[in-house]
């Protein structure tokens, strides 16, 4: 099976070389496509280092500036699928997704729509350094996403992903207008409401080995408004009889 990553960047110049260097050491069929938007830090010309060294396996798309998460996102969909990509994975550049579990996700998408790598089901963590207030609020970004969207995910904030071609060419993608974060909950809700075979497996969710957090309270602040916006969008879905 032919898999794409997508993992967008901004200022990850310490951590590029490395990650595709693990991703290149998995027993898979990987491409690798980076979308940068412009990091001040160099991240672009190393991407393209990266491409001349892997020819074929390493793509990258070059955007003027941060644009955001969803953006990134739909770009690098599109390509991937453009390119006959068997599945498409999403997938942070800051090792805080530990790229081994792709061979463990790549095993159930033989018989699933979407992967979740999940923190919050049985065997999932999160790094033991993290403040409580910030463990917390994750746990309860996940509760509150939960709750008010009925979907029945252990974790809907999570940006370690894998879905199956045919799942993606399911999916109504020009709908999904969050940016920033929600926009991961927005694509998980609207996968449970189109009734894809979903399958959580858990991960640890590590701290970032280099670089700085791009995250912050006010952007999972905002988030919390947005779920609403989330729920009404897809209100004619949530009528679908789930598979």
């Amino acid at each position: 099976m032919q898999i794409t990553v997508i993992t967008p960047t901004y200022n990850e110049a310490e951590n590029l070389p490395k990650l595709v260097s693990a991703l290149f050491s998995l027993p898979l069929d990987l491409r690798v496509l980076i979308v940068d938007d412009n990091s001040p830090d160099g991240t672009g010309h190393i991407a393209d280092e990266l491409s001349a060294a892997h020819p074929g396996r390493v793509d990258v798309l070059h955007r003027a500036g941060k644009m955001g998460l969803r953006s990134a996102y739909m770009s690098g969909f599109h390509k991937a699928l453009e390119s006959g990509a068997e599945a498409v994975v999403q997938m942070d550049a800051d090792f805080s997704h530990d790229p081994a579990v792709l061979v463990k996700m790549a095993e159930l998408i033989q018989s699933h729509d979407l992967i979740i790598g999940s923190r919050y089901v049985e065997g999932g963590s999160v790094d033991e350094r993290w403040a409580f207030w910030r463990k917390g609020l994750s746990a309860f970004g996940n509760f509150y996403a939960r709750t008010i969207l009925g979907a029945p995910l252990g974790d809907m904030t999570t940006g370690y992903r894998m879905w199956r071609r045919e799942a993606m060419m399911r999916l109504p993608l020009e709908r999904v207008q969050s940016s920033g974060y929600v926009f991961l909950v927005e694509m998980a809700y609207l996968a449970y409401c189109l009734g894809l075979d979903i399958k959580e497996t858990p991960i640890h969710f590590a701290d970032r080995r280099w670089g700085k957090s791009k995250i912050s309270f006010k952007i999972q602040f905002e988030a919390a408004f947005r779920v609403w916006y989330v729920w009404w969008s897809y209100r004619d879905l949530r009528k679908t009889p789930k598979r």
